[in-house]
């Protein structure tokens, strides 16, 4: 072995306290990034594979009804390599088991010819046999909430008629990845089901016979799909088709893109966080020991080892720390990507959704990595490198010791002689105090950033469901409805007030930018669906302009004043302009707005109703919900508290299992930073120490000194690095956020608590650790080193 690799393991092995700590803060990242990455690996594998396998369509337009023989003439579009037309509608069910009604959409499976896109993945049982009577196959996540099997029957509403189904079998479909009501962002698999019957027998009942009213279209490889959407518009236009629209606007697919969004962003911004932490480590660990190791330096370089041989040697003590990191990292990542991927298969229904580690990405972490400890130990290498032999081999001046600002002040009295040689210490040495405090600050902001993220849920669940919507239950229609329609909904058993609301399917455009959502109308003076502001407070629905949600205005780009174009998909379809009168704060999906009468105005029509807001006696809960099973016009019924429930068991967990994570690795994180904090300081105060002890200290009186520094940079830690927690918060959390959930930056006293708490108990861990060692100092080398 080289000799100065014989030196490296040695020193290795006296500060491999140091060494550990680092390393495992560095892994901490390290695993976050592999993790990370591989779940995108997995999860994109995964879905554009199931996506070409089983054909999922690039355009989708619905209709009123069309005859099966425009079907050659949609095939005729240029650009068009395959088009499906099948029927689909919405049905209500009633459960066993289940008090409020169930409800669900039901597709047509062709029953003359294959099925050319959107094939379904049959998981158990088969399809319905041709000429078959009320054999239906059902979703995957529907049928496992409710323990459905094949041979199974349940009863049904199919656009007004009771019909008892047949379960034949359970299936997956890439259009219902993410398997939700269309225009929600939750999924709720216990009150909302896929449903898929032959064609004949559903286009009977829904009165389709020869019809269609659902076209998916497969855009042929380098065609252009805005040109085919235009030109599948105009072909429906006379047979009352809303606007095309493409994948990126599918709702399952939009659900599938945030989520890979966000871990888009999570695997660049937990790794930053913990590596440039791991970074600032490895410098304060490399400087002492190139400080400590000056005479050592010297004498290498008078033997004729050169400036770049020392250099490289001090640049190995990084190169081990991350060597070690990137393997412990790279196999915590895949041993918590395993598990969290089996977590996903709750959200993302695939025939099959395994753990594809990114191999690729150790490759980057250990880079990543270098780079970072690299950043972080150029400096001290640098210095190791400049210091002349002759100068070296001089050990380093003594320090100006003076009376501490407590002794000059006169209050010398009310301290300890250890608390004022801790003063003194770190008085002389201002800058190494400083920065020393810096990495026990940023060890306490991390814990800040899990207590935020749990707060955040909790207001949001308060925020959404007790401020925001105030009703119990939301009643919609399967069509818009006259007067009469509210008017029944009030008349229902238990109903204390009843507010309508009109929802039109429409294409927002700002400049170049469009969404595609449903714009809802309310009564101005609406109480049960309250529009509120980021302090909660109501906003009151202008006359005749447009509130929206504050992210959809940021993803069109547009700010109050500007004037949206609306493009209705519904009935005469028209395309008006509306001012955007402000914007709104939520935190769930995004949504528009606009004064009810307004909007019936801008559809020319009477008192049209899409559904109302209810609120019922909970005495009369079970017969409410018996009558509105009853009832043919009703489409769904929206629970408040259901949909609560939903969103914490699927949304809420999946951020509460991050949330664990990161605060497994913030605990992990704070304790490192102290101990390694408290290691230097040992080493580096070593000799005086041991001078302590020789000259009568006793070991309480000598750890009193040492303990007594880290105290006090410890407890002026504390202040600022809550302010860095607070800004670290912010940034995961509004990276944490996407389209379809948004956590509000809730920031309490809590949160502050945890993150003290954490670091109190680190250092007091640290340092009765590194108290133990004081026992261990070398008192005879103190009496033998040369002044």
């Amino acid at each position: 072995m080289h000799p100065l690799d014989l030196k490296l393991v040695r020193d290795i092995g006296r500060m491999k306290g140091q060494m550990i700590s680092t390393a495992v803060v560095m892994a901490c990242g390290l695993a976050m990034m592999i993790m990370a990455r591989s779940l995108i690996l997995s999860l994109e594998t995964t879905r554009d594979a199931y996506y070409t396998q089983y054909r999922f369509g690039d355009v989708f337009c619905s209709l009123k009804r069309a005859p099966n023989a425009l079907r050659p003439r949609l095939a005729e579009i240029a650009g068009v390599a395959a088009v499906e037309t099948r029927v689909r509608g919405k049905l209500t069910l009633d459960l066993p088991g289940l008090r409020e009604p169930a409800d669900g959409m039901i597709h047509s499976i062709p029953d003359d010819r294959p099925a050319q896109l959107n094939r379904l993945f049959i998981r158990r049982g088969r399809l319905p046999e041709v000429g078959s009577h009320g054999e239906v196959v059902i979703g995957e996540a529907f049928a496992d909430a409710h323990g459905f099997e094949p041979g199974d029957e349940i009863d049904a509403t199919l656009y007004g008629a009771r019909e008892r189904l047949k379960i034949v079998g359970t299936a997956l479909s890439p259009e219902y990845v993410f398997e939700a009501r269309p225009g929600e962002t939750l999924p709720d698999n216990r009150r909302f089901g896929v449903f898929w019957m032959n064609e004949r027998e559903l286009a009977g009942a829904f009165k389709l016979d020869g019809a269609f009213n659902d076209v998916i279209v497969d855009v042929a490889p380098g065609a252009e799909t805005s040109s085919v959407m235009a030109e599948v518009d105009r072909v429906l236009a006379p047979y009352g088709g809303l606007v095309a629209y493409g994948r990126r606007d599918h709702a399952s697919a939009i659900r599938l893109d945030d989520e890979l969004r966000v871990l888009r962003g999570l695997s660049v911004a937990f790794p930053a966080v913990f590596l440039s932490i791991a970074a600032f480590m490895s410098s304060a660990v490399l400087t002492r020991l190139v400080r400590l190791q000056r005479e050592q330096i010297a004498q290498l370089k008078a033997l004729g080892y050169s400036s770049r041989q020392v250099g490289w040697h001090y640049m190995k003590f990084a190169l081990v720390i991350v060597a070690a990191a990137t393997l412990v990292g790279g196999f915590a990542g895949m041993w918590l990507g395993t598990n969290v991927v089996s977590v996903y298969h709750r959200f993302f229904r695939f025939p099959s959704l395994t753990f594809h580690p990114d191999w690729g990405m150790f490759a980057v972490a250990f880079a990543t990595s270098a780079g970072a400890a690299f950043l972080g130990v150029i400096g001290a290498v640098r210095q190791a490198v400049k210091l002349p032999p002759a100068e070296a081999m001089r050990p380093e001046p003594p320090a100006e010791f003076k009376p501490s600002l407590l002794e000059r002040i006169g209050l010398a009295q009310l301290a300890s002689p250890a608390f004022r040689m801790a003063l003194r210490n770190l008085e002389r040495r201002p800058w190494q105090a400083a920065f020393t405090s810096l990495g026990l600050a940023l060890a306490t902001g991390i814990p800040i950033v899990p207590g935020a993220m749990r707060d955040g849920i909790d207001y949001l669940l308060s925020y959404e469901w007790d401020l925001a919507r105030r009703q119990t239950v939301t009643l919609s229609l399967i069509e818009p409805g006259s007067a009469s329609a509210l008017s029944d909904m009030r008349n229902l058993p238990g109903v204390i007030s009843a507010e309508p609301f009109r929802a039109v399917p429409a294409r927002l455009r700002f400049g170049h930018r469009s969404r595609r959502l449903g714009v809802t109308g309310l009564p101005r003076d609406a109480m049960l669906v309250r529009l509120l502001d980021a302090n909660a407070h109501a906003i009151e629905l202008p006359p005749d302009g447009l509130l929206m949600s504050a992210k959809l205005a940021e993803i069109l780009g547009a700010k109050p004043g500007d004037t949206i174009r609306l493009e209705v998909q519904e009935g005469r379809r028209p395309v008006r302009e509306a001012i955007l009168a402000g914007t709104i704060t939520d935190y769930s999906g995004v949504s528009a707005y606009m004064e009810i009468d307004a909007l019936r105005r801008l559809m020319r029509e009477g008192g049209t109703v899409s559904g109302a807001q209810l609120t019922v006696d909970t005495n009369r809960w079970a017969e409410f919900l018996a009558k509105v099973k009853e009832a043919p016009r009703i489409a769904n019924v929206g629970i408040k508290e259901a949909v609560r429930a939903s969103f914490r068991k699927s949304t809420g967990d999946m951020i509460g299992m991050i949330t664990t994570i990161y605060f497994t690795f913030a605990i992990i994180v704070s304790f490192g930073v102290v101990y390694n904090s408290a290691r230097i300081a040992l080493s580096e105060r070593s000799r005086d120490l041991a001078t302590l002890r020789v000259i009568g200290f006793t070991h309480r009186e000598v750890a009193a000194v040492l303990i007594g520094e880290l105290a006090l940079l410890t407890l002026a830690a504390l202040p600022l690095g809550l302010l860095i927690g607070s800004g670290l918060a912010k940034m995961i959390i509004a990276t944490a956020s996407s389209e379809s959930v948004r956590l509000p930056l809730v920031l309490t006293a809590k949160s502050y608590a945890w993150a003290v708490i954490v670091v109190l108990l680190s250092s007091s861990l640290s340092f009765a650790l590194v108290s133990r060692r004081i026992h261990h100092l070398d008192l005879l080398g103190v009496l033998k080193a040369k002044e």
